[in-house]
Parts: C-alpha cells; sequence; structure tokens
C-alpha cells in the first residue's frame, strides 16, 4: 500500500509540474484520469448493479420479444444487486446463466421456489397443490405434462411466458441460486415498446 501511495504521490507532483510549464501534456494526462475513472465505475456497475441483456428467442412472447422476423429483440435492464438483499419471488423475470454452461445468458420467469411441489397437467401449473395464477401476465399455455417434483432447496423453477416454444425447467431442471443474474426491470430497447415489467 505504501508503494502505491508513493507511487501516486510522485505522479500528482509531476501532474502539478506539468500543469505549469505543459499544459498539452497536462490535460492529455487529466483525460487520460477521467477515461479510466469511468472505465472503472463502468465496470462496477455491469458487474454489480446493473446489466443489459437481449431477449435472444420468443420463448417470452408477449412479454417479451425476441426471435421474431423483422422485430427488434428487446432490451432489458437487469437489476444485479436485488438478489443480494432479497430472494427471488413467484412471477419474477430473471436472468440467470445457461443450464448448458455455454456462456449465455437465458430470461424466464420463476415460477416455483425452493421446497415447492410442482406440477403442470394440461399446460397448467400446479404449486403445492393449488393453480397458479399470475394476474396481469399473458401466459402462452401448451398442453404440457410434468411431475410432480419438489424443487430442492437453493434452486428455482423457470418457465417461459410463451410455453409451447420455450425451453425452461421442463427441459433442463431447475435453476441453482448462484446461477441466477438478476431481475429483469424493463426494456429499453425499441424505444417505442420501452415499459417496465411485470
Amino acid at each position: 500500500m505504501n508503494w502505491f501511495r508513493n507511487r501516486y504521490s510522485k505522479y500528482r507532483s509531476f501532474k502539478n509540474e506539468c500543469k505549469q510549464t505543459r499544459r498539452v501534456l497536462y490535460h492529455s494526462l487529466d483525460f487520460f484520469e477521467t477515461i479510466i475513472v469511468a472505465l472503472i465505475f463502468a465496470l462496477l456497475i455491469k458487474a454489480f448493479v446493473l446489466q443489459v441483456s437481449v431477449v435472444p428467442t420468443g420463448s417470452m412472447i408477449p412479454t417479451l420479444i425476441g426471435g421474431v422476423d423483422g422485430k427488434f429483440n428487446d432490451r432489458l435492464f437487469v437489476n444485479k444487486f436485488i438478489y443480494y438483499f432479497t430472494e427471488p419471488k413467484r412471477g419474477d423475470i430473471v436472468v440467470f446463466k445457461s443450464p448448458h454452461l455455454d456462456g449465455k445468458d437465458y430470461v424466464k420467469r420463476c415460477v416455483g421456489l425452493p421446497g415447492d411441489t410442482i406440477e403442470i397437467r394440461q399446460g397448467i401449473v400446479y404449486i403445492n397443490g393449488n393453480e397458479l395464477i399470475l394476474v396481469g401476465v399473458d401466459i402462452q399455455r401448451d398442453y404440457d405434462y410434468y411431475g410432480p417434483k419438489k424443487i430442492p432447496e437453493n434452486s428455482y423453477f423457470m418457465l417461459g411466458d410463451n410455453r409451447s416454444k420455450s425451453l425452461d425447467s421442463r427441459s433442463w431442471g431447475f435453476v441453482d441460486s448462484r446461477d441466477i443474474q438478476g431481475k429483469a426491470l424493463f426494456t429499453f430497447w425499441p424505444i417505442n415498446q420501452m415499459r417496465a415489467l411485470r
């Protein structure tokens, strides 16, 4: 730490000398300092606070648009720090690491929480024996069957809103809490479709 302080002190002295004698060099150093600080802040924000994600497929239609010819894929702002303070809730639109370990991010709706028993009969989702109703959410139902299965601790069951076109927890299993990146807040692109998500 002392080494860094000494180096920084020498740099500040050099920069102050340049301010008096070499103004172009001084302004160049000041410009590069600003760029480096901004870059560090941007990386910290992307790593811990906010992330931009693109909806790659049509698995969340009509809530989110992706993979439709002639239309722009929705871009989302994702709150990365919310799940440090609270757990995902049923109905949250969640961004998480691909279960295929291919470096991609997936966007799905969280429908099953740790300890729940989930079952799907003719496309209707039952949680602990009760039909799941997500008020205000337009689900494109299919007629699939699944389970019943109990969701393990620290795991979640994710489904796409466009059930017949979604590869989700029915196909690749539960999502570990460590793989969850954050909660989708709102779309910001295309601008004419900007909206908060529910």
